[in-house]
Formats: structure tokens, C-alpha cells, sequence
């Protein structure tokens, strides 16, 4: 069964209105307790963990926690675009799309981060990072793989999370360039 991790009941009701029989856990925001994050634990023994948090700060704060607890827990992300409350104020879940609920969930992620496939070193020579426009190219990168707008270091872990190679990176920069 999975279990997908949101921060807060709007992101329920919102996957529940695509997923209506969609089993979740709520984090509370990024005052995520050790109660919840045991009881994560204990529910990836025998349950696929997805963990589904809003593309901003606090969101991959909780990401990283949970990750960090739970290394198998599969991941799930949405475009900041996608997401946009209407009035241009916030950012979450509870304003996506059902077309982008269903997009996340249905392109999730497994963790592969115990395989390195790329390295820091090979971000500058392919100019993702100590560039001048290696933020921009990133995020044209993490657009087109729909991983969120990770900082350098965690677009790094989102490589690896995807095992992709230096010459997929490679062919990925000439598509989005």
C-alpha cells in the first residue's frame, strides 16, 4: 500500500478529491514530531512511503527530515508553478490542479541516493554549477524533470535520486537550452 506524507489537511482533502481512497499522513508543517516520523518508520516496513511536500522551504526541510529517516521513502514533486494559490500569495498542494496531483503522483520517485551517478565535479564541467547561468540552467533542468527548485546541492541528491548519468544530464541540457 502507499502512503503518501503531506504537511496539512487542505493537502489531504486536496489529493483525496483525486485519490479519493488515497491513505496519507500529515505532517503538521515543518513542526514535524518524532511521534510522526516514528510512525512513519514503523509504516515503511511494510507500506511504499511518498513523500509529497509543497516546492518551497519548509516543504523541503520536511522533505529532507523524512528522508533522512526513512532513506527507501519514494518522492513526489510539483512545479511551484503548479501550485500557486490564486491570489499569488502561497504556494502548496491545496492549489494545484487535479491534473498536477495526478502528474506528481503518477511520476514518483524511488531513492537511489546510495548510488552516486554524478558528482559535484561533474556540475561544473556540464555548467550547472560556478557559472554564471547555472542557477537558470538548473532550473530549466529541474523544470523538464519536474524534481522541484532544488538548491545546487540538492539538485545534486535529485540526480542521484534519479540515477541519471552525466551523458543523460548531457542530452537533457541540449533539450531544454
Amino acid at each position: 500500500m502507499d502512503i503518501i506524507v503531506v504537511e496539512g489537511t487542505h493537502d489531504v482533502s486536496k489529493i483525496k478529491s483525486v485519490y479519493p481512497d488515497a491513505n496519507c499522513i500529515i505532517t503538521n508543517g515543518r513542526e514535524i514530531s518524532n511521534e510522526t516520523i516514528d510512525c512513519i518508520k514503523e509504516l515503511s516496513k511494510t507500506n511504499n512511503i511518498i513523500i509529497f511536500t509543497d516546492p518551497d522551504s519548509p516543504g523541503e526541510k520536511i522533505r529532507s527530515i523524512i528522508t533522512e529517516a526513512v532513506p527507501n521513502a519514494k518522492q513526489a514533486f510539483l512545479r511551484k508553478k503548479d501550485c500557486i494559490s490564486s491570489n499569488n500569495k502561497k504556494v502548496g498542494i491545496e492549489h494545484a490542479s487535479k491534473e498536477a496531483i495526478k502528474e506528481a503522483l503518477n511520476n514518483v520517485y524511488s531513492n537511489n541516493s546510495n548510488i552516486e551517478t554524478i558528482t559535484n565535479q561533474d556540475l561544473f564541467k556540464l555548467g550547472l554549477n560556478g557559472n554564471q547561468n547555472s542557477a537558470i540552467l538548473r532550473e530549466k533542468i529541474s523544470n523538464y524533470l519536474n524534481i522541484g527548485k532544488p538548491n545546487c546541492k540538492t539538485f545534486l541528491k535529485r540526480l542521484n535520486l534519479l540515477g541519471l548519468t552525466y551523458e543523460k544530464v548531457e542530452e537533457i541540457i541540449c533539450k531544454v537550452k
